[in-house]
């Protein structure tokens, strides 16, 4: 490997912590996420732990060190809406505009439509002027990557006295046919792509 090239690979348990440490700052400082407390490294580990057992999760890596994360969860979870999936992505804040984010959603569409989901969602918080607790390059990078605002929630995350918008975001990677197959878990295509 290249000294400064990001490697994108499968998250494990083991990575709690140093992932955790990156979603600390969004929890603390920022309205990107709307949790209000950080979680402890353990049930970070169950969040992982439960998302790998159907959907990838990832880690963008550059010099020995995690910088960044992505996953899909499921949309809804209701049995109708298996072929599309929600995407979450956190890049530690000072590796930023670095090209994990991109290298992150890439392979992580890569995984899910060799498990057959055909939609891609993000659930991403929206404001009308930038605060220091939200701006809008979530959705920015989002449409780069070719998702296109399809919903808005208004004022419905209240953080830091402020209220913020909701929008989702979708990008459509299969076709829509009859009789549309099962999806494969990832665990099944792991080894495939990798």
């Amino acid at each position: 490997m290249k000294k400064h090239e990001i490697v994108i690979r499968p998250v494990t348990v083991d990575d709690a912590a140093a992932l955790l440490d990156i979603y600390r700052y969004y929890v603390e400082h920022t309205a990107i996420s709307f949790e209000y407390d950080v979680p402890t490294v353990e049930e970070f580990r169950g969040r992982i732990a439960h998302t790998i057992e159907t959907y990838p999760y990832l880690a963008a890596v550059r010099d020995g060190t995690i910088i960044g994360y992505a996953y899909a969860h499921p949309f809804v979870g209701r049995a109708a809406y298996d072929w599309s999936a929600e995407l979450t992505v956190y890049i530690d804040r000072d590796c930023r505009h670095a090209g994990a984010g991109r290298a992150l959603y890439e392979a992580l569409e890569q995984a899910l439509r060799q498990m057959g989901v055909l939609n891609l969602y993000a659930c991403i918080g929206h404001t009308e002027m930038d605060d220091p607790y939200l701006t809008n390059n979530s959705e920015q990078f989002h449409a780069h990557m070719g998702f296109a605002t399809v919903g808005m929630f208004r004022k419905c995350g209240y953080k830091f006295g402020h209220w913020y918008d909701m929008i989702w975001m979708e990008k459509i990677i299969g076709i829509h046919g009859e009789n549309q197959p099962a999806l494969t878990p990832y665990p099944a295509i792991r080894e495939v792509l990798s």
